[in-house]
């Protein structure tokens, strides 16, 4: 995490579901960085046959762009794990002016929080700043402490050079790149969908 004591502030808009075109503010250090509006509306049309009564995790909340957007367009359950106490507060705050009663937020470093953690997930998205090695470290804890449900769906968001180690019996089901940011989607289970690569 940047050690930078530049603080962003701004709003982004939920794109679709039950908040559509809703503003919420963000709150975080100089390496917050919301996931953009086209790849978020990429994203949930990967997602969109699977969020419905899903249990989320959003293992680098930030903004809380990718928990809030799963939660408005039907999931169950979602849970925010951020380690900053300024985006804490604010996710906080969102989640009490949407009303977001499926919405939990835990203040705390994501790679310890998910040693104690007992929960399983249908979808996990893992989008920490870049250049940390944080997405690796988090695919590898999210196999090894057992959080995923069979054939969940794992979003991972990195940098275009980046290329993170893959548990093993994981499937690539779908990959983009847009500028210098690549994100790609997972299960943890041999599926029988096709890797659409860019297509998607």
């Amino acid at each position: 995490m940047s050690s930078s004591r530049t603080v962003q502030r701004g709003r982004l808009r939920i794109i679709g579901g039950e908040w559509k075109k809703r503003l919420i503010r963000f709150n975080g250090g100089a390496d917050l960085r919301p996931t953009p509006d086209s790849v978020r509306e990429t994203l949930f049309n990967w997602l969109s046959h699977v969020i419905f009564n899903a249990e989320c995790l959003d293992l680098f909340a930030g903004s809380g762009a990718l928990g809030f957007e799963a939660a408005s367009r039907g999931a169950r359950a979602v849970t925010l794990v951020e380690v900053h106490k300024t985006c804490c507060a604010q996710l906080k705050e969102t989640t009490s002016l949407l009303r977001a009663q499926q919405v939990i937020t835990h203040c705390a470093e994501s790679l310890e929080w998910m040693t104690s953690c007992a929960q399983q997930f249908d979808i996990v998205f893992v989008d920490p700043p870049f250049g940390t090695g944080l997405v690796e470290r988090s695919l590898r804890r999210l196999s090894r402490y057992q959080l995923l449900k069979p054939q969940a769906r794992i979003y991972v968001e990195c940098s275009a050079d980046e290329v993170p180690a893959i548990p093993e019996g994981w499937t690539l089901l779908r990959k983009k790149q847009t500028g210098q940011v690549s994100y790609r989607l997972y299960t943890n289970t041999t599926s029988d969908a096709v890797d659409l690569g860019g297509l998607a």
